[in-house]
């Protein structure tokens, strides 16, 4: 099994930064990828962003140029640092890891709300 905690999220005004953080544990080797979802009110949960082990990144369009993704092997924690935040960002995210080829997720963080507002 693995344990996945996230930390970072908040209240920001539009254009501002936040940086997230998800802490693993547990049954860790067996994984291959991490990333983060985010579902917005009334919305479907969509991928933000992901990296595997290898180091390769994924972002999810609409955050492209604002948003990265990245991990610390040592500490076995993955980091989003999310800038230019807009309004539209407003939503859980959900810190996920995978275990398989496909890179879909087997394990899910609590969530952590960001909202973004004047």
């Amino acid at each position: 099994q693995v344990q996945l905690v996230e930390s970072g999220g908040g209240l920001v005004q539009p254009g501002g930064s936040l940086r997230l953080a998800c802490v693993a544990s547990g049954t860790i080797v067996s994984l291959n990828v991490m990333g983060w979802y985010r579902q917005a009110p009334g919305k479907q949960r969509e991928l933000v962003a992901r990296i595997t082990n290898g180091g390769s990144t994924r972002h999810a369009d609409s955050v492209k140029g604002r948003f990265t993704i990245s991990r610390d092997n040592a500490k076995n924690t993955v980091y989003l640092q999310m800038n230019s935040l807009k309004p539209e960002d407003t939503a859980v995210y959900y810190c996920y890891a995978g275990a398989g080829l496909s890179y879909t997720p087997d394990y899910w963080g609590q969530g952590t709300q960001v909202t973004v507002s004047s």
